[in-house]
């Protein structure tokens, strides 16, 4: 059974999961807020296209990037992570972005991956609804944990979620910290002092 995550909250993925996690899928889900306007929206009152971007990024254990897994690069060096390409609209049930991360292939170097969200198109996440990002386990698909993106404020990215290496076990961190930025390099700042 998943658990709604709260800021700060860390869980082993182990015991969430109740077997050794081999794979994980994290889910990124959003729906444009429609703006109320006459005519179906004719005169300037139709929504607008929201573009959020989940991103993944790999660090050692000395807190270097040693990779970033975005729409601009579908896949990690090693093969490890993939994305599922850039969703600009979030029209669709579901999940609108997912990254997979086999941890089995994952390199021995790679100690934390960071999870984040961010929006391309700038509006903040005041203009998103239905916002959520979520980590599943990829074998039996079963949601681990979910954390909504309900604080709605001037914030256009966050830092969602990392995932670490602890004593030969897979744990997470539910960030949750508000930030600015429409890529991930922005969040950079933010993210290293949570590693």
């Amino acid at each position: 059974m998943a658990i709604s995550l709260q800021k700060g909250q860390k869980i082993s993925l182990a015991k969430e999961a109740g077997t050794t996690l081999t794979h994980l899928v994290m889910g990124l889900g959003w729906d444009a807020v429609k703006a109320k306007g006459g005519l179906g929206g004719l005169f300037g009152g139709g929504g607008q296209d929201i573009d959020l971007d989940a991103a993944c990024l790999l660090f050692d254990e000395q807190s270097q990037l040693l990779d970033v897994v975005w729409f601009r690069q579908l896949q990690s060096r090693d093969g490890s992570v993939q994305h599922s390409g850039d969703n600009r609209t979030g029209e669709g049930a579901g999940d609108d972005e997912q990254i997979r991360v086999d941890l089995t292939v994952l390199p021995a170097s790679v100690k934390s991956l960071v999870f984040t969200v961010s929006n391309y198109t700038g509006q903040d996440f005041s203009k998103v609804a239905n916002a959520y990002c979520r980590l599943v386990n990829g074998v039996d698909h079963q949601e681990i944990a979910r954390y909504d993106l309900s604080c709605q404020g001037p914030q256009t990215a966050m830092i969602m979620a990392k995932v670490y290496r602890h004593q030969d076990e897979w744990k997470l961190h539910a960030i949750g910290e508000n930030g600015q930025g429409r890529t991930f390099e922005q969040l950079l700042p933010q993210i290293l002092p949570q590693l």
